[in-house]
Parts: C-alpha cells; sequence; structure tokens
C-alpha cells in the first residue's frame, strides 16, 4: 500500500494526492470497498451509484479484486447516461459498467438507465432508499456527472433531469477516445442531479490525468459555486478525492 504524496483538507474535502494514476486509482478502490464493507456490516443492502468513465479504470479494477464485499446485497446504480445512441452502442454507460465491473463481481441488483423509460422512473429507483456510496469522477469542464457549468444547480429540485451536454464536455469525449469525432458524440444525456449525488453518505472521487488540471485546480481553489461544479464537493462531510501528481501540479 502507497501512501499519497500529498495530503490536504478543503473545507471538509479529503485530498490525497499520489504518484500516479496506478497509485490514485488503487487508493480510491480501496476507500470505496471499505465503505461498501462498513455499509454491508450495518445493513440488509449496499446502495452505490457508478461513474462511468476512462478515468474510473483503476478503481473499478480494484473494486474487482477487493475481498470482503457480499456483491449479492449490492444494489447498483450509474449516474447518467447519453440519449439518442442504440441500446448496443459501445459507448452506452451502461455497458461500459457491466464490461469494466458489474459482470465481474455480480451486483444483486443493477438499475440500468433506460432512456426510453424517462427520468422520473429512475428518480424512483434512487428513492427507494439512501445512497451509500458514489464513486465518482471530475469533467474535464469541472462537471459531476453529465452537470455541466450551464446547467448545473446545487440546489436542483429534481433527482434526475434531461440535459444538453456543453461543447466542452462533448469534445472530452472525443479525447477520451470514445467517441471519434465531436458529430458522433450525442448531445443530450440523462444525468442524476448534484443533489442527489451529494445526498450519498460517502463520496469517491478518483481525478487523473492532465487534463484534468484545471478542473481539479478550480474544484479545490477557487469559489464553490456552478462555473466548477465539482466545487460543491468541498462542502459534503465525507468526501475524499484521489488524484495523481499529473491532474494536481
Amino acid at each position: 500500500m502507497t501512501n499519497p504524496t500529498i495530503t490536504r483538507t478543503v473545507g471538509s474535502l479529503d485530498v490525497r494526492i499520489f504518484q500516479d494514476r496506478a497509485e490514485s486509482g488503487a487508493a480510491a478502490a480501496r476507500a470505496a470497498a471499505a465503505a461498501l464493507r462498513t455499509a454491508l456490516a450495518t445493513r440488509d443492502e449496499a446502495r452505490v451509484i457508478f461513474a462511468a468513465a476512462p478515468s474510473q479504470r483503476e478503481t473499478l479494477a480494484g473494486l474487482r479484486a477487493a475481498e470482503g464485499i457480499d456483491w449479492d446485497r449490492v444494489v447498483a446504480f450509474h449516474m447518467d447516461e447519453y440519449l439518442g445512441l442504440p441500446a448496443d452502442a459501445p459507448q452506452r454507460f451502461g455497458r461500459f459498467l457491466h464490461d469494466e465491473l458489474w459482470d465481474a463481481v455480480r451486483p444483486g441488483t443493477v438499475h440500468v438507465i433506460d432512456p426510453a423509460a424517462g427520468s422520473a422512473r429512475y428518480a424512483e429507483l434512487l428513492a427507494r432508499g439512501p445512497i451509500d456510496l458514489v464513486c465518482l469522477g471530475i469533467g474535464d469542464n469541472g462537471h459531476l456527472a453529465f452537470n455541466d457549468p450551464p446547467v448545473a444547480d446545487f440546489a436542483d429540485p429534481l433527482a434526475v433531469k434531461v440535459v444538453e451536454l456543453d461543447d466542452a464536455c462533448r469534445r472530452q469525449q472525443v479525447s477520451d477516445g470514445c467517441f471519434a469525432t465531436l458529430a458522433d458524440v450525442p448531445e443530450r444525456a440523462v444525468t442524476l442531479t448534484i443533489p442527489t449525488l451529494m445526498a450519498a453518505r460517502t463520496l469517491v472521487a478518483t481525478v487523473p490525468g492532465v487534463n484534468k488540471k484545471a478542473a481539479l485546480s478550480a474544484a479545490l481553489d477557487g469559489p464553490i459555486d456552478e462555473s466548477c461544479p465539482a466545487s460543491v464537493l468541498r462542502t459534503h462531510p465525507d468526501c475524499t478525492l484521489f488524484a495523481d501528481l499529473e491532474a494536481y501540479q
């Protein structure tokens, strides 16, 4: 187990910086696994929301290998999904999570966002109980889920909503290798809102890579407002952010 190179506290946010993305992802996975074990030790089930993005691969790999988690008692959700993609499109976030985690660990229940079913249906599934853990990242534009700066609302009355994706968000999907061109990236998506994510008991954020540098700086040291949605993480009572030196320095 590698210790962080840099640690700091910003507001109530615990920040841990590691040498590289492998170390930061492994540490995030350990924190997420610990939160799952704690939830399962005291409750019949653990309800978890997962981000789907290349930045999360190391964390998801660590969770695949984690011991002592009764995945049969885990209820899994994800936090966003494109509108307009075929059900079998490789870019669908539900498919990503099946490939990277769910097919390996087999959660007892998996709730995949079905854009055709509407936002209200997914909101109703989320409302059936408290969320124990959110594993999330930060977008290149500072977004959480698909709450880009133009649509982010720290007091959003909705739990799930349809949004227009801003150009910076759509360009990230190309730079991440998910789409060949900007024209291929959908313009609309379904997203869990910021209050939905912030209501979880524990948040574990994984933020690797040089492309996250500006967003991470704004999230940690800028104002807490919707111009950088991730800045709200500084107000959560139990959030730990794991990053590498490329993202931090």
